[in-house]
């Protein structure tokens, strides 16, 4: 079984985490209104490519 031979430093283990963090949301203009929405989503009036998909109001 692996065993570390010494402890990881706060340093080292911060540096090998230094990639980890979030990445923005990518955002597109929705067709028919204009407004910001995430891409591949229902728009929050209920459209999807061009066309009306639901009737329910989609929270945001």
């Amino acid at each position: 079984m692996a065993v570390p031979k010494r402890k990881t430093s706060k340093s080292v283990r911060n540096m090998r985490r230094s990639h980890h963090a979030l990445e923005g949301t990518n955002v597109v203009e929705d067709k028919t209104t204009g407004e910001l929405k995430r891409p591949h989503h229902v728009s929050p009036d209920g459209y999807y490519k061009g066309r009306k998909v639901t009737d329910a109001k989609v929270n945001a």
